[in-house]
């Protein structure tokens, strides 16, 4: 049913809750895993801060962390880590990838400053080739 799965992870605590949901959807169905992490490229002056990591090194320690646990699990993952806007580059991967599912964590209402309306999550619920896991 899920052939392959793509699990978006950044540094918060609904991404690593999440995990485990994909850990058991990974070895329900023999999924082939994908873990993506977005860059957000630099804010032009007058912008409002990046949602997610804008260092590189975060972010490589972050999928070289992600992909071990899942190895701990038994789960050979993929890894992926692209510069964008997060809702467009996760929706534009799971496009390039032939993504079934994507698994996020859900942040909340009001953890951004314009509200849930304009989470990543929201976004890429708006926008996603394929379904789209929201783990509270």
């Amino acid at each position: 049913m899920f052939k392959t799965v793509l699990f978006p992870v950044d540094q918060s605590r609904e991404a690593r809750e999440a995990a485990e949901k994909v850990v058991n959807i990974v070895k329900t169905y023999a999924s082939r895993l994908v873990i993506l992490s977005v860059v957000e490229p630099p804010a032009e002056e007058g912008d409002a801060p990046p949602e997610v990591m804008g260092s590189p090194e975060a972010v490589a320690k972050l999928l070289s962390e992600a992909q071990s646990m899942f190895s701990q699990q038994g789960i050979e993952a993929e890894i992926i880590e692209r510069e964008g806007k997060p809702a467009f580059t996760i929706c534009d991967v799971a496009d390039e990838i032939g993504a079934d599912l994507i698994v996020m964590g859900c942040r909340g209402m009001g953890l951004t400053d314009d509200g849930a309306s304009d989470s990543v999550t929201n976004r890429v619920i708006n926008l996603s080739p394929c379904a789209v896991l929201i783990v509270p």
